[in-house]
């Protein structure tokens, strides 16, 4: 509780810096057209229409002097409830927040505005009640100007949104500014190229990652480790085509939900297709396919296959926000008492396959909102039952968990499993939810022990999630030095002469046919060259070979941290068992 109430409390302070933010801006810019400015999880921003004015990174400066500046009489807000015309006089034709008022009022909800410092900004609350006493000059500060559509649509006038960051101490703040700069070292996309993992091209189109072959080797390494983990869970491999007529979604509810964000195809015949963004639904047809009993439950289904989504260009970002997405997906279709066991088992996959990277993991309760209920399919009495399941489900795991009210998929709840990597950033990888609506609006059943029918329910688990976001999480998690088995070319030879080439092909052979992946340096480089080549690559192992090594039958392999001089049968075996047991 300690723990959601300091959050909430730091929620508030930077929702209210936001407000502070805008009312800089207006003494600067006096003509500017403010719309909206909440918190976000480092800090804040605010969208505003600077008209003709031109802003950058360079003038933040001067705006948050002026923030600082102002703090000291922002000692208490104070806040009125309106008339929709009141509110319009306020902001004097301000069209962003004419819309917002005729929305607010259309939902014939309060329109409030709140004033602090002899500012005033229409908002419905959530503040820092006295911010000069609460908040220090120094836990805040502006960080860069990026361009945002109106309301997230490109077909609205873009805007400039001023981000800023704020935190409760300015240890906290200093502290994430250091994260920044390890993070722009790790950058999966700067370490990617160096490594020769993927690549993007301007003829094929941003959003769309080309793997390289060692990229696929690390892909294929991973989901090849997922699936060994589902297997022994009594999974099962299926099929899929990545489109599907319309009716499947509007039978799902994602049409309804997800229209914008589909790629969609007319054929010639004009008939209306969608690339597939997701793949439950997919599924469900494969267990609909003929009758099941309760002697076949559960039913469990993997695939690893592509999705799309047709995502902002503004929003996508190497690897972690693409517009093809590779998901290790699986739905277990089961009965509800099934429910508890077969989401250990998940759960059980889940701790293993993070663990061997290093990572410890919490969770994350994510429910419906009620207060949001239209975003939500199905009864109330279905998302109590659900919610109900998982949490006793928890309890039973005897782990603490994350309010996530607000975070649950449209169509279920979820227990959401955060990561935080080596440089101390939080993030959200695998899940499990939970699905009864699907599986009524597909009308799924089995037939029970009484030959009654019995509706299954639906367990969506992804433990990669997207391949290529966990991609860019593993490669700044460790700077692009992977362990030993996930590493492309795990061991490099290098022959020091001429006179060691046949002895070092010859070893190259044999790892090759003990299953390690080596290859041999024969270029032009000099010899020290041909080393740092291999630690740029970051390469596990180098093996060298010079006369010394040919003359006793032996290798050295230098390894990242430690040297072994040994005989080939060794090399060969100590390689073979640090590959299998995926140490790091």
């Amino acid at each position: 509780m300690e723990n959601k109430e300091k959050a909430e409390n730091l929620s508030k302070k930077r929702h209210t810096l936001a407000h502070l933010l805008a009312e800089a801006v207006i003494e600067n810019y006096p003509d500017v057209q403010l719309t909206l400015g909440p918190a976000i999880d480092t800090g804040f921003y605010y969208d505003i229409d600077f008209g003709t004015n031109k802003i950058s990174d360079a003038d933040l400066e001067k705006i948050e002097k002026a923030m600082k500046k102002n703090l000291s009489k922002w000692t208490e807000f104070s806040h009125q409830e309106v008339t929709a015309d009141e509110a319009k006089a306020v902001f004097n034709g301000n069209p962003y927040k004419t819309e917002l008022i005729e929305e607010i009022g259309g939902r014939n909800e309060p329109i409030t505005l709140y004033t602090c410092g002899g500012f005033t900004d229409l908002c419905r609350g959530g503040h820092s009640e006295h911010p000069s006493k609460e908040i220090t000059p120094d836990s805040f500060k502006l960080s860069r100007v990026a361009g945002a559509y109106w309301r997230g649509d490109e077909k609205n006038k873009m805007l400039t949104r001023v981000y800023g960051l704020a935190f409760d101490t300015k240890d906290e703040l200093v502290a994430y500014e250091t994260q920044l700069e390890e993070a722009k070292k790790r950058d999966h996309k700067v370490i990617g190229r160096e490594m020769g993992l993927f690549t993007f091209s301007p003829l094929v189109g941003a959003g769309l990652p080309l793997w390289t072959p060692k990229g696929t080797i690390i892909r294929e390494l991973l989901n090849d480790f997922v699936w060994e983990l589902r297997k022994v869970k009594g999974y099962e491999k299926v099929c899929i085509p990545h489109i599907t007529k319309r009716e499947l979604y509007d039978t799902s509810g994602h049409w309804d939900k997800y229209a914008d964000d589909l790629f969609k195809i007319r054929t010639r015949e004009d008939h209306l297709y969608a690339m597939k963004p997701m793949n439950c639904p997919h599924h469900t047809q494969i267990f609909d396919a003929e009758p099941r009993s309760y002697r076949d439950m559960p039913q469990r289904y993997a695939e690893t296959t592509m999705v799309y989504r047709d995502e902002q260009s503004g929003e996508l970002s190497g690897l972690s926000r693409v517009l093809s997405i590779t998901q290790d997906d699986a739905h277990v279709f089961c009965r509800e008492i099934q429910i508890e066991e077969e989401c250990m088992a998940i759960w059980e996959i889940i701790e293993t396959f993070y663990k061997t990277f290093g990572f410890d993991l919490k969770v994350r309760f994510s429910t419906h909102d009620p207060k949001e209920r239209s975003k939500y399919l199905g009864s109330d009495e279905v998302w109590v039952k659900a919610e109900g399941a998982l949490e006793s489900l928890m309890k039973k795991k005897g782990v603490e968990w994350m309010d996530g009210t607000g975070e649950a998929a449209f169509y279920g709840p979820k227990i959401d499993f955060i990561a935080k990597d080596s440089i101390g950033r939080v993030l959200q990888v695998a899940t499990i939810q939970l699905d009864f609506n699907q599986p009524k609006n597909f009308g799924l059943v089995c037939t029970n022990e009484k030959a009654e029918k019995e509706q299954v329910v639906m367990i969506h688990a992804a433990i990669m999630g997207s391949i290529e976001r966990f991609m860019s999480t593993l490669i700044e998690h460790t700077a692009g030095i992977f362990p030993l088995w996930l590493s492309p070319t795990q061991v490099r030879i290098v022959p020091i002469g001429d006179n060691e080439i046949e002895y070092a092909t010859n070893l190259r052979n044999i790892l090759r046919e003990n299953g390690i992946r080596a290859n041999l340096d024969l270029g032009n480089d000099s010899f020290g060259k041909k080393i740092r080549n291999a630690k740029t690559e970051k390469i596990p192992y180098i093996a060298v070979i010079g006369k010394k090594e040919v003359e006793a039958g032996q290798v050295t392999l230098e390894g990242r941290t430690e040297k072994f001089v040994l005989s080939i049968e060794d090399a060969v075996k100590k390689l073979v068992e640090e590959t299998e047991s995926k140490s790091n």
